[in-house]
Parts: structure tokens; sequence; C-alpha cells
């Protein structure tokens, strides 16, 4: 399956961006899909992530509250909806997909190009 990330950009902190990742090649039904992002000089990190049926989501503590990850399987895309951003949400966004009915942290098979997102203070 390929993965493409879009929707990044500048914003002010306090603004909003909604990232896409749409994928070909296979649909993305029976998949486990996240978002991961990383910022300059430190290590990838789990942003959130979606069960195959939408039903389950999970969140890292620091965008909880202020990030909703979604999907629609008939599209074959996910949606990272970000709110109140913050200066430490700059990093290059990118998407994930595990050919799993389990939702986890790690372990996914399918990575997209990356998108940068960037919130100036």
């Amino acid at each position: 399956v390929q993965l493409q990330a879009s929707g990044g950009g500048l914003v002010q902190a306090g603004g909003s961006l909604r990232l896409s990742c749409a994928a070909s090649g296979r649909t993305i039904g029976s998949f486990a899909m996240a978002w991961f992002r990383q910022a300059p000089g430190k290590e990838r990190e789990f942003v959130g992530g979606i069960s195959y049926t939408g039903g389950y989501t999970s969140y890292a503590e620091s965008v909880k509250g202020r990030f909703t990850i979604s999907r629609d399987n008939a599209k074959n895309t996910v949606y990272l909806q970000m709110n109140s951003l913050k200066p430490e949400d700059t990093a290059v966004y990118y998407c994930a997909a595990r050919p799993s009915i389990v939702l986890t942290t790690a372990q996914y098979n399918f990575w997209g190009q990356g998108t940068q997102v960037t919130v100036s203070s």
C-alpha cells in the first residue's frame, strides 16, 4: 500500500490544521492506521492511531484533547485534525499503516513521505 500525506503548512500557535493520508494500491479497511511525527534532532514519536473499523483510537499524552484521528474507509483516507497547535507540535508528520486489527504504537509496515507542520509562536 502507498500512502500520501498532505495538509501540512505554517500556522500560528492556537491555530488548526487537518492532515490527510490517502492510500492507494490496497484498501485500508483491514489496516490499523497511525500518525507519527519527527521534530529536528528528536526521535520519531507516535501521535495517534485508529483501529481498522475506526471504533478505537489512541493518542500520545501530549496531543490528547487537541488532536483527533479519523478515517473514511470508502475514500481510503485517514485524517488528523489538529487544534490548539503549539510551537512544540512543529515536526514532519508521517502516516503509517499496519495490516492488523490490533492498534499499536509501533511495528507499522507502510509509511507515507511526510508533511511538514510548522507552528509559529
